[in-house]
């Protein structure tokens, strides 16, 4: 398609493509954005190297000729970003058919940066939004680990998993890498191996404290649970008389809820009040929800495969769209994808996300076409029933969600620490929950956009 473009002439033709996702992941009625950072170290860098060229030289055509011509593979080489970048700040909540990023820019350097984009942000934001349901289940007051690295699909995979789990609500990650990349807390256990290491899992306590006297979590289900909870309290005791304290136990396996009741009471019975339960084994928020109905004496959740694979819902429904495309009078043409499926309508336009909050919770989303603006009339039209007009909520303020982060390839947006980002999704997250509980939250388009899309559409059916 670059190639082509290029052959053209329309490779340098100013276009806009926006990314955004059609339905809520997880049966849920929101999600958080994430990734934004890996996109943007990405086009900090984006060029094409000389191993790139040579490989896409070696190319060939059915009748055996060059795929490519040197002239194009030049044009490639050269190449360096340098469109505008518009986009939703991570933690940042958000709903189907809304852009999560919008570039503006070359249509050559739009249509090449289509599945990288995709992949970045898609999945980041799968895995945000994972870690935010489980925070909702769990509360403010219980520790979430993220444990996924050895069930992720691999490295990177596992990566971009800890870092999105991080800013969806997780306290810290046992991924050491990804807490040297991306400033995250790290936190984790010894494994059932260290146990069978030794003689017997008393020995194994032992030996481990003197190796982490300040630092001791012990895993007590390689045996006998039970058992393993009652030699961590002799371990906890000894612990004491050296000054330290048992920090916690975890459970990995069978029932947990009632196992952690019973190790709660031999604990306290003990007078280890303070030293906690940590569970872990195939958790989720539908597990800890059901742990939690049974009365589980957990305060630490180890969350891992079903958090970094999505296990539920394993890939965003997310989609790169052209809106619009200048034409050779420096006029914007505003285009659209047709489907006989409804969801699968694009929008046309240079759109831009304003939502209305009152006392800051969130109460309706509005798209609207910068280069239209915004009518007079308090009202917008829903996606779900374009033909259904809905008034604007009462209000106390309206702020547009993207934001600037390139101007003509440069980066003009401020880099946030991750911590910031964490706190932006939970502070989001709360909002929303707060004024919309699980109803659906309420996008529409502004009607000039809307009565635009009907005209294109009414067009594109006709010819």
């Amino acid at each position: 398609m670059a190639y082509g473009y290029w052959k053209h002439g329309l490779h340098e033709r100013p276009a806009v493509f926006h990314q955004i996702f059609r339905k809520n992941p997880f049966k849920g009625n929101y999600a958080v954005a994430a990734g934004l950072q890996t996109v943007i170290d990405f086009l900090k860098d984006y060029h094409f190297s000389e191993l790139d060229i040579s490989y896409l030289s070696t190319l060939r055509t059915s009748n055996g000729g060059a795929l490519f011509p040197p002239d194009f593979l030049h044009y490639l080489k050269k190449l360096r970003f340098s469109c505008d970048l518009d986009a939703v700040p991570e933690g940042t909540v958000v709903f189907p058919h809304e852009p999560l990023l919008r570039i503006k820019g070359p249509l050559i350097q739009g249509q090449l940066l289509e599945t990288t984009l995709l992949n970045l942000v898609n999945f980041q934001t799968l895995i945000a939004t994972k870690a935010s349901r489980v925070r909702e289940i769990t509360g403010a007051n219980e520790q979430i680990l993220e444990f996924g690295m050895r069930r992720a699909q691999g490295p990177d995979g596992a990566l971009s998993a800890s870092r999105a789990a991080y800013i969806g609500g997780c306290d810290a990650t046992s991924n050491v890498l990804a807490g040297k990349l991306f400033d995250i807390p790290v936190c984790g256990t010894h494994a059932h191996s260290w146990v069978t290491v030794f003689p017997d899992e008393q020995s194994a306590f032992s030996a481990y404290t003197k190796v982490m006297p300040q630092n001791c979590t012990l895993l007590v289900d390689t045996y006998d649970t039970i058992q393993g909870v009652k030699n961590a309290i002799e371990t906890g005791k000894k612990l004491r008389d050296n000054g330290a304290e048992l920090q916690a136990i975890r459970l990995d396996s069978g029932d947990l809820a009632s196992l952690s009741i019973l190790a709660r009471e031999l604990l306290d019975k003990a007078g280890f009040e303070d030293t906690k339960i940590i569970a872990s084994n195939s958790l989720d928020e539908y597990a800890i929800a059901d742990m939690k109905n049974k009365g589980a004496a957990v305060s630490i959740w180890g969350v891992g495969t079903n958090l970094v694979t999505a296990f539920d819902h394993p890939a965003l429904d997310g989609v790169y769209k052209l809106s619009a495309l200048q034409n050779e009078k420096g006029e914007w043409e505003y285009k659209i994808k047709i489907s006989e499926q409804a969801v699968k309508v694009s929008n046309p336009g240079i759109y831009q996300i304003r939502r209305y909050l009152k006392h800051g919770v969130p109460l309706a989303d509005m798209m609207f076409d910068e280069e239209l603006g915004v009518t007079t009339p308090t009202s917008m039209l829903t996606i779900a029933s374009p033909h259904t007009q809905i008034e604007i909520p009462e209000h106390d303020e309206a702020r547009d969600v993207l934001v600037p982060v390139f101007r003509q390839g440069q980066c003009v947006m401020n880099i946030e620490p991750i911590q910031a980002l964490r706190e932006r999704s939970l502070k989001e997250v709360s909002a929303f929950r707060k004024g919309n509980g699980d109803e659906e939250y309420q996008v529409g388009l502004e009607d000039q956009l809307h009565q635009m899309k009907q005209a294109l559409i009414a067009k594109v059916n006709s010819a």
